[in-house]
C-alpha cells in the first residue's frame, strides 16, 4: 500500500498519523492480494471555522482532503466509517473491523463539520491509560477537541491512582509533578491528531490569593494577612470560602485581585502557546460574591467582563493572540448592565447550564421567559429549561462572538438513566437545537469512564456535532447492531425500556426525595432486569458489549432497590441497599475499570441523591 502526503505548509505530524491509522485499517479489512493501492492525503491551512473534507476514492486508490490537518484525519475515520468499522468506545475493545473488499473502496463524498466546538472535557477519576485511550477515540467519532480542566489534570488522575471511595484497593503515590508529565504526554497526544486544546478554567481565584490551586480540595494554609484583602467579603469576614480556594471569589473592587488574575493569565498564555483556548473562569461555587460597599454599586458579571478587557489589553501589548474562553455560570448566568467586551474576537462565549433538567431537551418553544432579579448572594440556578436559555439570550443581546453550551449530561444525571437511551436522545436532540439557539457547538464536562452499560450517549453526541442532520434513532440502531449482533433489537427493546423508568432529576437531587412514583419504577426497573437474561454463548465467547451487560445487570438491580427504598422514604434501608451497590462496584472495578467510574458514582449517590454516610 502507497499513501503519499501532498505538500503542506503545516500539520507533517497529523498527516503522518492520519497516514499511518488509514494504513494500519485498511490492511486488517482487505485481502493481502488487493493492498496495492496508491492514496493521497492533501491537507490546506484554514486552522479556524469548521473543518470540511472529501473522500475521492476509486478500487485502486484515490484521495483524501481536507481543510487543515485535523480535517483530513477526521475524513479517514469517516471514510473507515462508511467502509463498515464501528467505533464504539474509548479503546481497542469497542472496535469492529470488518472485512472489506476492493469494490467497496470506490466512496466518493464531501463533509463539513456542522459546528466549530466538539468536545469532551476530563472528570471523574481517570488514569493515564483511561485519558490516552479517550483522546485516541475522540476523532474516531467525530470529536476535534479535548478539555484538559486546570493547569494540570491533578485532581482526576489522583483520585483514580489514590483511588478515592475504594477502600479495597491500596493507594497509590502520585504527585503535582507526576500530573505535569502527565499532561505533556495527553497535549502531545492531542496535538498528534491535531485536535484543539482547551486548557484551565477553575483555579484562577485560589492562585490570585496565592494558593497552588489544582483541584477542590480544601488547604490548611490560612490566607495570608498580606492578601486577606483580595478575598471576597462575606458577611462581613474575608476568607477562604469554606476553606477551598478554587471556589472563593475576589474582591474586584480592589485593584490588586484584578492585576493579579490578569497577570496569571498572561502569564499562563505565554507558557502555553500549544492551548487553543485557554478559559478564565471565576470561583467555583455560589452566592460567596464579595459584597463590600464597593463591590455592592456593581455586579458581578460587569466586573468579570472588566477583568477580561484587562487580560484582552495585555495579551495585545504582548502579542499573543490567545483565545479567552469566559464562562457563563451561577451569577454569571446574569448579563453585566454597564461593562462590555471591547474585542470580541479574543473571546468565547460558554454557556454552563449547570442546573438544568435532563428529563427533557432544550425547549425553544413559546414565549422567551424573562430573567429574575439578580439579588445578591441570594440566587437561586434555574432547572426550567426555558429559564436556563433567558440567561443565554441575555448575553447574546450584548455579545455576538464565538460562542459554545458547555453541558453536563454525562457528569451526573446518566447515572439517573439506567438504559443511556434516554440521555442519548436528549443528547441527539440538543445538538440539533444548538443552530436555533445561536451556538456553535458543545463540550460535554463528564466523566471520561462513561460506558455501561455502553457509550452510546458520547456516540450520539459525536457524531450529530459532526452532523446534526444524523438521525439519531439511526445512530442508536447502528451501535446496537455492532455492539450487539443478531440479538441487538432484543437488547434496545430492555434497555429503552430501563431508560423509559428510569429518572435522571431524581439521581441529580431534583424533586422530594420521598416519591411513591420513582419507587414504583424502580421496582419496576428490577423486575425488568430480572427477567432479562444476556445470551450465554455471546457472553462466553467474549463479546466486550455483551460482559458489560451482564455486569450491568447486577449494577442496575442494586442501583434500582437503592432508589426505590429511598424514594419510599425507608431511608436506613436505602443507605443498607447502597453500601450494597458500593460494595458490588467496588469489588469489581479491577475488571470493569474503564466502563464505571466508582469514585464518581458513589460520589454522586451521597452528594445528589441522599445516600451519604451518617456523620461520626
Amino acid at each position: 500500500m502507497r499513501i503519499e502526503i501532498a505538500r503542506s505548509s503545516a500539520g507533517q505530524e497529523v498527516l503522518a498519523f492520519a497516514s499511518r491509522e488509514l494504513e494500519a485499517y485498511l490492511t486488517r479489512m482487505l485481502p493481502e492480494e488487493d493492498l496495492e493501492l496508491a492514496v493521497t492525503l492533501q491537507a490546506g491551512d484554514i486552522a479556524d471555522g469548521r473543518e470540511s473534507f472529501a473522500v475521492d476514492m476509486t478500487e485502486r486508490g484515490g484521495s483524501i482532503t481536507g481543510s487543515c490537518p485535523r480535517a483530513v484525519l477526521l475524513g479517514v475515520y469517516d471514510y473507515l466509517r462508511r467502509l463498515g468499522c464501528r467505533f464504539l468506545g474509548p479503546g481497542k475493545q469497542w472496535e469492529t473491523v470488518p472485512a472489506a473488499s476492493r469494490e467497496k473502496l470506490a466512496v466518493r463524498y464531501e463533509k463539513q463539520a456542522a459546528f466549530r466546538h466538539r468536545g469532551v472535557c476530563i472528570e471523574g477519576a481517570d488514569s493515564r491509560e483511561n485519558v490516552l485511550d479517550f483522546i485516541d477515540w475522540l476523532p474516531k467519532a467525530g470529536y476535534n477537541s479535548f478539555f484538559l480542566q486546570f493547569k494540570t489534570p491533578y485532581a482526576f488522575l489522583k483520585r483514580w491512582y489514590r483511588h478515592e471511595n475504594n477502600p479495597l484497593r491500596e493507594p497509590e503515590a502520585y504527585t503535582e509533578r507526576d500530573a505535569e508529565r502527565d499532561m505533556a504526554v495527553f497535549e502531545e497526544e492531542t496535538k498528534r491528531r491535531g485536535l484543539l486544546l482547551h486548557k484551565a478554567g477553575h483555579g484562577w481565584t485560589g492562585e490570585a490569593l496565592g494558593y497552588v490551586s489544582l483541584s477542590w480540595d480544601a488547604d490548611p494554609a490560612p490566607l495570608p494577612e498580606s492578601r486577606r484583602e483580595m478575598a471576597a467579603e462575606i458577611d462581613g469576614v474575608r476568607g477562604l470560602w469554606q476553606g477551598v480556594p478554587a471556589n472563593t471569589n475576589l474582591c474586584f473592587a480592589n485593584p490588586r485581585p484584578v492585576d493579579a488574575l490578569a497577570s496569571l493569565a498572561v502569564d499562563y498564555a505565554r507558557k502555553n502557546p500549544a492551548a487553543d483556548y485557554v478559559h478564565v473562569w471565576l470561583a467555583d461555587a455560589f452566592n460567596n460574591v464579595c459584597a463590600c460597599e464597593n463591590c455592592q454599586k456593581t455586579t458581578l458579571s460587569d466586573q468579570y467582563a472588566a477583568v477580561l478587557n484587562e487580560i484582552d489589553r495585555r495579551l495585545t501589548a504582548s502579542g499573543l493572540d490567545t483565545r479567552i474562553v469566559f464562562l457563563l455560570y451561577q451569577e454569571l448566568l446574569w448579563p453585566p448592565v454597564r461593562e462590555r467586551l471591547a474585542n470580541p474576537d479574543r473571546f468565547v462565549l460558554m454557556f454552563a447550564p449547570i442546573s438544568r433538567t435532563f428529563e427533557a431537551s432544550y425547549d425553544l418553544e413559546g414565549p422567551e421567559k424573562p430573567v429574575p432579579p439578580y439579588v445578591r448572594n441570594r440566587i437561586t440556578l434555574p432547572t426550567d429549561l426555558g429559564e436556563n436559555l433567558a440567561f443565554l439570550r441575555g448575553w447574546q443581546r450584548i455579545f455576538d462572538g464565538d460562542s459554545f453550551v458547555y453541558d453536563y449530561p454525562l457528569g451526573r444525571a446518566h447515572y439517573g438513566d439506567l438504559g443511556y437511551v434516554h440521555i442519548a436522545r436528549v443528547i441527539g436532540s440538543d445538538v440539533k437545537k444548538l443552530r436555533r439557539m445561536g451556538l456553535n457547538g458543545y463540550i460535554s464536562c463528564q466523566e471520561l469512564r462513561a460506558a455501561l452499560p455502553n457509550a452510546l450517549p458520547n456516540y450520539v453526541m459525536g457524531y450529530t456535532l459532526l452532523d446534526d442532520a444524523a438521525d439519531t434513532e439511526a445512530l442508536i440502531r447502528e451501535y446496537f447492531q455492532a455492539a450487539y449482533g443478531t440479538d441487538w433489537e432484543r437488547v434496545l427493546a430492555y434497555l429503552s425500556e430501563l431508560s423509559r423508568l428510569s429518572s435522571c432529576d431524581y439521581l441529580n437531587g431534583k424533586g422530594d426525595r420521598t416519591d411513591p412514583d420513582i419507587a414504583r419504577r424502580m421496582g419496576a426497573a428490577q423486575d425488568l432486569c430480572r427477567a432479562f437474561s444476556p445470551v450465554p454463548e455471546d457472553v462466553r465467547a467474549g463479546g466486550h458489549g455483551w460482559r458489560l451487560l451482564a455486569y450491568h445487570r447486577e449494577y442496575a438491580l442494586g442501583l434500582a432497590r437503592a432508589l426505590e427504598l429511598l424514594a419510599e422514604g425507608k431511608k436506613k434501608e436505602s443507605l443498607t441497599a447502597w453500601r450494597k451497590l458500593g460494595g458490588l462496584i467496588r469489588e469489581n472495578e479491577p475488571e470493569f475499570q474503564a466502563c464505571l467510574d466508582v469514585y464518581r458514582v458513589l460520589e454522586v449517590t451521597a452528594n445528589y441523591t441522599g445516600f451519604r454516610e451518617p456523620e461520626t
